[in-house]
């Protein structure tokens, strides 16, 4: 099964699709406000986050979402 988030993903566009992810966004310190525009990858790169652990929580929290 595909993975929906992909590090090449913009922040605000993942937000907007599955809302849940906003938590995990800022458990990671990861600016979804001025910085939303940047790519995941460029996002944690830049915010200091660890990009698997990122990319890892982001999946599960679009998998809860889905079920719900």
């Amino acid at each position: 099964m595909d993975k929906p988030i992909r590090k090449n993903m913009v922040v605000n566009d993942v937000i907007q699709r599955y809302p849940k992810t906003i938590g995990v966004f800022n458990r990671f310190q990861i600016d979804a406000c001025c910085g939303g525009a940047r790519t995941i990858e460029e996002a944690a790169s830049a915010d200091g986050a660890d990009l698997d652990k990122l990319l890892g929580e982001l999946d599960a929290a679009t998998r809860e979402a889905v079920a719900a």
